[in-house]
């Protein structure tokens, strides 16, 4: 029998076995909502064509790739984690995490799709700062194996599937809560400077600070690079080396404001009292940090679990609502601002 992956169609084995691609589609995704000798059909076309490295062994236990782009994880991407997992256990999925430190996927893209397949993944949900390269869409699309973007830093085009945040709105509302505060002379404190999740926040801080008529000097806008906590440290300090020093710090994540919150500690500042920090995404960290920090609450577990219902939804040959969800952030008020001094 035919045993390429490229010959043999979800078309033919519905064909052979009396039902729809649809069907089919459910059987190999572990779907529990078709009939025991329906399935029990399927499954024997399925290890007699050898459709896409399917695997007997594997057929009671689908799993689903969560794949970061990143060899450094940051304390968002637990949470994250921990929101794809929790949705899996309800679904009866398994989620197997996999990194670029321990994978790179664009070194050999036709290898990587094969060795997804033959463990038994059914789809990929990505969180990447770029877009993946047409190889490995193409790779993917060759095993029938679906990918969705969860959170993209580069929001992408029609022809991928992505889930993440209202980043302009959160960015707008954390400075419209530090302007009704009263202050004016507020600083901006991004990510990656390229990320379109940056963008987008700093866009917002923008149109708040313009609807404001407050002025938004170069020198208080500043980019670290990445989200983490060590960066808000080295750019906090410059940005409080600044005079007059801003009396508000908007950082785009909570590890940037973490590291803002040291940087004032290590110049004699007091948070809130000589110096307001809101961050962004409502990690554990932010109820944790001294003081615990106002910041923009971002729905990660509404996320992970939309990211892998589209999922499950792609692999299982259904029509989805949209190629690209946005789920709406809101402020988390907590004892990291207060009005500035006079």
């Amino acid at each position: 029998m035919a045993s390429d992956p490229q010959r043999v169609t979800l078309a033919k084995v519905a064909e052979t076995a009396g039902v729809s691609v649809a069907t089919v589609s459910k059987v190999i995704n572990g779907r529990r909502d078709v009939a025991q000798q329906t399935r029990d059909k399927v499954l024997e076309l399925l290890r007699r064509y050898n459709y896409g490295g399917y695997r007997d062994d594997l057929r009671s236990h689908p799993t689903v790739e969560l794949f970061f782009g990143f060899e450094r994880l940051s304390i968002y991407h637990t949470e994250i984690i921990q929101s794809v997992v929790d949705a899996g256990a309800r679904e009866g999925i398994a989620v197997v995490v996999g990194r670029r430190g321990e994978h790179d996927p664009a070194a050999d893209p036709a290898a990587w799709a094969r060795d997804l397949a033959a463990a038994g993944r059914r789809a990929v949900i990505a969180v990447t700062a770029n877009i993946l390269s047409p190889a490995i869409r193409e790779a993917l699309n060759r095993y029938r194996m679906p990918l969705v973007l969860l959170d993209p830093e580069i929001l992408p085009d029609n022809s991928i599937v992505s889930c993440g945040v209202t980043n302009f709105s959160g960015g707008h509302s954390a400075t419209a809560h530090l302007l009704s505060l009263g202050h004016r002379r507020i600083a901006y404190l991004g990510g990656t400077e390229r990320a379109g999740s940056n963008q987008a926040r700093l866009h917002g801080f923008r149109s708040a600070m313009e609807a404001a008529d407050a002025p938004v000097p170069p020198e208080l806008v500043r980019h670290a690079g990445t989200f983490h906590a060590a960066e808000g440290i080295e750019h906090g300090q410059q940005l409080l080396a600044e005079s007059p020093t801003p009396t508000a710090v908007f950082a785009a994540s909570d590890e940037l404001a973490a590291g803002v919150i040291e940087a004032a500690r290590r110049r004699g500042l007091r948070v809130p009292e000589d110096l307001s920090v809101v961050g962004f995404d409502n990690t554990l960290l932010a109820q944790v940090t001294s003081p615990p920090l106002t910041t923009i609450h971002g729905p990660v577990r509404e996320m992970g679990a939309v990211a892998l219902r589209t999922a499950l939804q792609l692999a299982a040959g259904e029509e989805i609502d949209s190629h690209h969800v946005e789920l709406a952030t809101r402020l988390v008020v907590r004892e990291s601002t207060c009005p500035p001094r006079d």
